[in-house]
């Protein structure tokens, strides 16, 4: 922008470095943009927009992420608990020596189960120092809240970075069919399990982003999100400027073996942690084996879907190539075993989720291959009612799919989703979404569930 910020030549030079890496990821070298061609690209940025410089960056979806991980590591042995809470450490005492020997969890019916192993990992990012503590071991972290929104279209098909009041850098991206501006990055002293978005904040991030785009409030906010960044602890800096860089913390060293915490880190190095992590353990169980996860695709990543094969499909199921697409991007090959549900019954193209869009299909698919029991977990792995109906039009039918296959009962479910879809546009309900949120309100009354 005119006056503010390094030099333009400044920027470019840094992206004349990145160029070398460009071409592991498949990217394009940057492009350095004036005056006119800046607007063309977005004509929504102000005028006070001098230059630009455009790059490529890839996007993840880091629930699907979870999920074909989760996946992976079923396919390989592991048993996958959701919706349990570890209560406690299993220890035994030999010669004065404590050792960590198992985990105790509750599920959410409140039972609770034991599990052994020889070598346990307290991998519970900002929960890592509860865990330890029950060990008796102390983990210092210094936990930090990132607050993002999420607009119910896709604003524009570029991303940018722009600075906040204090000078920090945020973005504003399309992601799927929405738009999410964040993040926010604040030092955080209360409870991981109980994250609240404040008024502030959504302040804070709409005027960073109003002095370069400054339709941005004409736009419709359809939902908040906060999460805990697990940071290493460091004294005396400001939140943006910590280390993102992971530690393991070996627990043997501390006389107490068995256990292993890790903390840190971010997505963008999670095979690396996991690598890292994965060699102490073999080291430790004396396994003689190298890592091959970095080689070894992910559960749908097997082999390539052709753009004809996408076309016949959707010819023979009669469903849309859009639909398809977006299927693919979130099961890839794993699409197939979808559409052969639909080959058994064609009613199952039926769209529950016209936003995102999802089939009834997938949904029965991910209830029964992906451990989905709630409206939440079906959002987390398909998007369903993420979208801009925020589950107006789709929780109530995809309530009842629950209710038929797993006993659930329908009308707590879309009150308990609806209910949490009221608490992510709360921070944000004014002028527009106020009348959005009365004629939602009004059909889930309508329906006899109450939100």
């Amino acid at each position: 922008k005119k006056g503010k910020g390094p030099p333009i030549e400044f920027i470019e030079t840094f992206f004349e470095v990145y160029d070398r890496y460009a071409k592991l990821k498949n990217g394009k070298k940057h492009t350095r943009l004036d005056g006119e061609a800046i607007f063309k690209i977005e004509p929504g940025l102000s005028s006070v927009v001098t230059h630009a410089i455009s790059f490529d960056e890839w996007g993840v979806d880091p629930y699907r992420l979870c999920v074909l991980n989760a996946k992976d590591a079923a396919q390989n042995g592991a048993k996958i608990l959701l919706q349990a809470e570890v209560v406690g450490l299993l220890m035994e005492n030999k010669e004065g020596q404590r050792r960590v020997t198992g985990v105790c969890v509750r599920d959410e019916g409140g039972k609770e189960s034991a599990f052994s192993g020889k070598v346990i990992l307290n991998l519970a990012g900002p929960w890592v120092p509860k865990i330890a503590k029950m060990a008796g071991l102390k983990i210092q972290l210094r936990p930090a809240k990132g607050v993002h929104l999420v607009f119910d279209r896709r604003i524009s098909n570029m991303g940018f970075a722009t600075e906040t009041i204090d000078g920090r850098s945020v973005f504003l991206m399309p992601y799927q069919n929405t738009s999410i501006l964040g993040t926010t990055d604040d030092d955080f002293y209360g409870d991981p399990d109980h994250l609240e978005v404040t008024h502030d904040e959504v302040a804070y991030l709409l005027e960073a982003v109003e002095q370069v785009f400054p339709d941005i409030r004409k736009y419709r906010v359809i939902g908040t999100y906060a999460g805990i960044r697990p940071t290493l602890y460091e004294w005396g800096k400001n939140e943006e400027d910590l280390s993102r860089e992971h530690k393991i913390f070996d627990h043997e060293q501390e006389n107490v073996p068995g256990c292993i915490s890790m903390a840190g880190g971010k997505l963008a190095t999670f095979r690396l942690m996991s690598q890292e992590l994965t060699d102490l353990v073999c080291k430790k169980l004396r396994v003689r084996k190298k890592c091959e996860t970095h080689r070894r695709p992910l559960p749908g990543a097997e082999k390539t879907i052709s753009s004809e094969q996408m076309e016949a499909w959707s010819m023979q199921h009669e469903i849309a190539p859009y639909a398809l697409w977006r299927l693919h991007a979130r099961h890839g090959a794993g699409m197939e075993r979808i559409l052969r549900l639909v080959e058994q019954n064609p009613a199952y193209k039926r769209m529950i989720c016209t936003a995102e869009p999802v089939l009834e299909a997938e949904i029965r698919y991910v209830i029964d291959q992906e451990w989905a029991s709630s409206l939440d977990d079906l959002g987390r792995r398909t998007r369903l009612g993420w979208g801009n109906c925020q589950g107006t039009d789709c929780a109530w039918p995809a309530a009842l799919i629950l209710n038929e296959l797993l006993g659930r009962d329908p009308q707590k479910e879309t009150r308990i989703f609806l209910q949490k879809r009221w608490q992510s546009i709360m921070p944000h309900l004014q002028g527009e979404s106020i009348a959005q949120e009365e004629l939602k309100q009004s059909f889930i009354e309508a329906l006899g569930v109450g939100a």
